[in-house]
């Protein structure tokens, strides 16, 4: 894993495949799950938008 990637990230969006997809591909990366996913329900976009931490882990 290159150094110059951050060592916590907050991945967010809509509630969808491709948000799966981005949370999937940083564990291939390396990084490794932080706390429990969390979600709200937007009504002006009458979407669900969801929230994962990710970390990498200790060297």
């Amino acid at each position: 894993m290159a150094d110059d990637k951050p060592s916590y990230r907050l991945l967010t969006g809509e509630d969808s495949y491709a948000f799966c997809q981005r949370v999937s591909d940083a564990l291939k990366e390396g990084y490794i799950l932080y706390g429990s996913p969390a979600a709200t329900f937007d009504s002006n976009s009458n979407r669900v938008i969801v929230a994962q931490a990710v970390i990498r882990p200790e060297k």
